[in-house]
C-alpha cells in the first residue's frame, strides 16, 4: 500500500508539472512579457530617473499615484468586455482587437517619454507617464480576460505562473536593462529601447487565437430581467432602450452577479482583495531611491535586485503554481501572506547594515521567492472568483480593488521616509500585511467548520 501511495504521489506531482506544457499556458509567457514591460517604466524605473534628475523624495512618492490608473481600470473595463471596435473586432475578435490598440498606445507613450526629460518639463512628463499607465492598465484588463477564458479553472495557477515568468522577464528588461542603458547612455535612450520591446506583445496578439466567450443561459436570463427592470424604472422609450439594456448587461450585471453568487462572504472577499498586496506595493515605490540612498550604484542595483532577483521570483511563481495544484488555493494564500511580511521586514535590517552587496543579495532572494509564491496564488484566487460571462469586468473589479488602497498609501511613502527614515518605513509597510493574514485565517477556519457540518 505504501509503495502504491508513493507511485500515486509521484504521478500527482508529474501531472502537476505537465500542465506547463499546455500550448495556451506557454503563450502566456509572451502576453506576460507584454504586460510586465510598461509596469516598472511608470514605477520603480521611473522613480530612479526622477531621483537621478534630483526630484525631491516627496514628489517621487506622489508620482506613484500615476499607478492609480491600474486601480480604476474597472471604470472602462465594461467597454473592453462588451464593446466591439470598428473593423478591428471583425478581423481579430473582441479580446485581440482591444489588446492591439492598448499595445500600440503603450509604444506611442514610451516614444513620447523618450522625447522629454523631467528637468525640462515635469508636468508634461507626468502626463505622458499617466497615458502610459492608462494604456498599460487597459492591456491588463484584456490579458486577464484572455487568461481566464482560454483554459479551465484548474489550469489558472499554471497560467498565472507562466504569465509571471513572462512578466518578470519583461521587468528584467525594463528594470535592470533600463538601468544599465541609463548608466551607459542616458534615460531617454533607455526608454526608446523599451519601446522596441513592445513588438513582442504586438506580434503575439496577431498570432494567438481568440478565446471562447461563454455566457450561461442562467446568466443571460438574469441580464434580461435586470435590463427590463431598469427600463421600467426609468420609464424610457425605444430611443434609449438599447443603451439601457447595454448598461444593465455590461455595467450592472457583473457586480450584481458577484454579490448574488458570493452572498454573505462578498464583503469579506473584497476586503481580502483590497489588503493582500498592501505590503509589497507600498514598499516597492521607494525601493530604488532606498538602494541609491544606501550607496549602491545603478549597475549594482540592476545586477542584484533585477537580474539576481529575477530567477528567484520565477522560481517562486512556478512553486506557487505547483503548490496550488497540489494543496489548493487558500492554504497557499496564507503561506504567501506570511512569506511577504517576513521578507519585507528584512529590508528594515538592510537599512542598518548599509551598502553590503552580500546582504542585499540574500534579502532580495528571500523577497523575490516570497513575492513569486504570493503573486501566483493570488492571481489564481482572483481568477477563481470570476464568471466567464463577465471575465474582463469582474477581474478588473478585483484587480482594481487589489491595488487602489495600496496605491493611495504608497503615494505617502516618500513622506514617511523623509520624516521617519527607511527602517521605520519597512516595519510600517510589513505591519500593513496583518489584516489580510487575519482574514485568510478566519476564512480557513470558516471553511473547516462548514466541512465538519456537512
Amino acid at each position: 500500500m505504501a509503495h502504491e501511495a508513493q507511485q500515486n504521489s509521484g504521478y500527482d506531482w508529474r501531472a502537476a508539472l505537465a500542465v506547463y506544457s499546455q500550448p495556451r499556458v506557454l503563450c502566456m509567457l509572451f502576453l506576460g512579457f507584454s504586460a510586465g514591460l510598461p509596469f516598472l517604466l511608470v514605477f520603480s524605473t521611473l522613480s530612479a530617473w526622477l531621483s537621478d534628475a534630483d526630484v525631491d523624495r516627496g514628489t517621487i512618492g506622489f508620482f506613484s499615484w500615476i499607478g492609480i490608473m491600474y486601480s480604476v481600470k474597472v471604470i472602462w473595463a465594461p467597454l473592453v468586455d462588451r464593446l466591439p471596435l470598428p473593423l478591428l473586432s471583425k478581423w481579430l475578435g473582441q479580446r485581440r482587437s482591444w489588446l492591439l490598440v492598448a499595445q500600440c498606445g503603450i509604444a506611442g507613450c514610451l516614444l513620447l517619454l523618450a522625447s522629454i526629460t523631467p528637468e525640462r518639463n515635469l508636468l508634461l512628463f507626468a502626463f505622458y507617464a499617466l497615458l502610459l499607465a492608462f494604456s498599460s492598465a487597459t492591456q491588463d484588463v484584456v490579458i486577464d480576460a484572455y487568461r481566464i477564458e482560454a483554459v479551465a479553472k484548474e489550469y489558472q495557477a499554471a497560467m498565472s505562473a507562466s504569465y509571471i515568468l513572462g512578466y518578470r522577464v519583461a521587468t528584467l528588461a525594463s528594470g535592470a536593462g533600463a538601468l544599465y542603458l541609463a548608466d551607459v547612455l542616458d534615460w531617454q535612450m533607455a526608454y526608446l529601447a523599451m519601446c522596441a520591446f513592445t513588438l513582442v506583445g504586438i506580434v503575439t496578439t496577431l498570432v494567438i487565437r481568440e478565446p471562447a466567450h461563454v455566457v450561461k443561459e442562467e446568466t443571460r436570463l438574469q441580464e434580461e430581467r435586470l435590463a427590463h427592470k431598469l427600463s421600467g424604472a426609468l420609464h424610457i422609450g425605444n430611443v434609449w432602450e438599447r443603451v439601457t439594456e447595454w448598461f444593465a448587461v455590461a455595467v450592472i450585471s457583473p457586480f450584481a452577479e458577484f454579490f448574488r453568487r458570493s452572498g454573505k462572504s462578498a464583503l469579506l472577499i473584497l476586503l481580502l482583495i483590497g489588503t493582500y498586496r498592501i505590503t509589497d506595493i507600498t514598499m516597492a515605490v521607494m525601493a530604488n531611491p532606498f538602494y541609491l540612498d544606501l550607496g549602491f550604484t545603478k549597475s549594482q542595483i540592476a545586477s542584484v535586485t533585477k537580474l539576481f532577483g529575477f530567477f528567484l521570483t520565477i522560481s517562486g511563481a512556478a512553486l506557487g503554481g505547483i503548490l496550488v495544484m497540489r494543496y489548493g488555493i487558500m492554504r497557499i494564500l496564507l503561506l504567501g501572506s506570511v512569506l511577504v511580511i517576513i521578507s519585507n521586514l528584512l529590508f528594515a535590517t538592510l537599512a542598518h547594515i548599509g551598502p553590503d552587496i552580500t546582504a542585499l543579495a540574500l534579502i532580495i532572494s528571500a523577497d523575490s521567492l516570497a513575492g513569486g509564491v504570493a503573486t501566483a496564488v493570488f492571481v489564481a484566487y482572483l481568477s477563481s472568483l470570476t464568471n466567464t460571462a463577465y471575465t474582463a469586468t469582474q477581474y478588473a473589479l478585483f484587480s482594481s480593488l487589489m491595488t487602489l488602497f495600496p496605491k493611495i498609501l504608497a503615494g505617502f511613502s516618500g513622506v514617511v521616509v523623509e520624516h521617519f527614515g527607511y527602517f521605520t518605513f519597512y516595519v510600517y509597510s510589513s505591519l500593513l500585511g496583518l489584516p489580510a493574514l487575519l482574514i485568510i485565517v478566519y476564512m480557513l477556519r470558516s471553511q473547516r467548520v462548514e466541512n465538519l457540518n456537512l
